[in-house]
């Protein structure tokens, strides 16, 4: 299959990537800038430098290309989903949008989630820009028989994400230094977490495959871990103990409003997702890497590139302060 992502070097889409050429596929990247340190251009791949949501650039790179599929992993409104339906209409056989599980209905209604879960989150922008997106693609599918799919991740990592606010990195180094973390509400409230490479197995295997145009699926993982436990996962894996200090979700919300939007929309609320659609067309889908495991990959990164974990001076002094006023 000749496949194109819109991006290339992001936590998601270097993972699909990887999937895809190991699978053989033909794959170019739409990309703006040059290779990462982080995470390069994968060998294989096909690379076409241009703005997506620049036409005219786009195009010219493009020339008479025609896609078995396309992903675009860095649409986040509805205006850059306006210029992917004019740039690919009549240039791909499928159009996949990478959206969020963060657009279920919050406060969650019953579990699990499923995919015909209402999409509704009124706390976080970011979400209602994801489903405003979805909702301009279902009205192309609908309108004039666009061929899309629609995915949402749920906090997908790599080595490289550690997953805590404000800042990862900040938080990592106040465990090493047995400062005390915050933790939204008591730490109880269940959470997914998905490795990247797990995730790319069930995207890979949608690119292409006739029964997932006009349908959203959501890739996670099975595992559920309280909030606790993800912090105490990055502890174990340096050695320690973390010092966690609970602090009420609405008061974060309202010392950080940019922190609390995450947490009220998101972070705070208990999710199990129900994968079996996404196994029932992708059969080799499976989540093999418990967060124990992805906990390790992520320390030994850091171990082994100490000039990324830096302290941020506005997040440490702002988890001083909840420490202070909660602790």
């Amino acid at each position: 299959m000749r496949i194109l992502f819109v991006g290339g070097t992001g936590i998601i889409s270097s993972a699909c990537a990887s999937r895809a050429l190991e699978l053989g596929y033909d794959l170019d990247l739409l990309v703006r800038g040059h290779s990462q340190e982080i995470r390069p251009f994968p060998k294989g791949a096909n690379i076409l430098r241009a703005d997506a949501r620049n036409l005219d650039e786009a195009r010219a790179a493009l020339g008479d290309r025609h896609y078995d599929a396309v992903v675009d992993f860095v649409a986040f409104v509805p205006e850059q989903i306006e210029s992917d339906l004019e740039l690919f209409r009549g240039r791909t056989e499928q159009l996949v949008f990478i959206s969020s599980a963060s657009a279920y209905k919050k406060p969650v209604d019953r579990l699990p989630i499923t995919e015909s879960t209402l999409l509704d989150n009124p706390f976080w922008q970011y979400s209602r820009n994801k489903i405003a997106c979805e909702e301009r693609l279902i009205r192309a599918y609908r309108e004039e028989k666009f061929p899309i799919t629609i995915v949402r991740p749920s906090h997908t990592y790599d080595r490289t994400l550690l997953p805590f606010e404000p800042d990862g990195p900040t938080v990592l180094c106040r465990i090493l230094q047995d400062k005390p973390v915050v933790v939204h509400g008591d730490g109880t409230s269940l959470w997914v977490l998905t490795h990247h490479s797990d995730f790319a197995v069930g995207l890979v295997g949608l690119l292409g495959h006739p029964a997932a145009l006009g349908e959203a699926f959501h890739i996670t993982s099975d595992e559920v871990l309280p909030w606790n436990e993800v912090y105490r996962a990055i502890g174990r894996a340096v050695g320690k103990e973390p010092k966690l200090v609970h602090v009420p979700s609405d008061a974060l919300a309202r010392i950080d409003p940019d922190w609390g939007a995450g947490v009220l929309g998101d972070k705070s609320h208990s999710v199990i997702f129900d994968n079996s659609k996404i196994k029932r067309l992708v059969p080799e889908f499976l989540a093999q890497i418990p967060f124990w495991k992805g906990a390790r990959e992520i320390v030994a990164y850091y171990q082994s590139h100490p000039e990324r974990l830096v302290v941020d001076p506005a997040s440490d002094a702002l988890l001083d302060e909840l420490c202070a006023r909660f602790g």
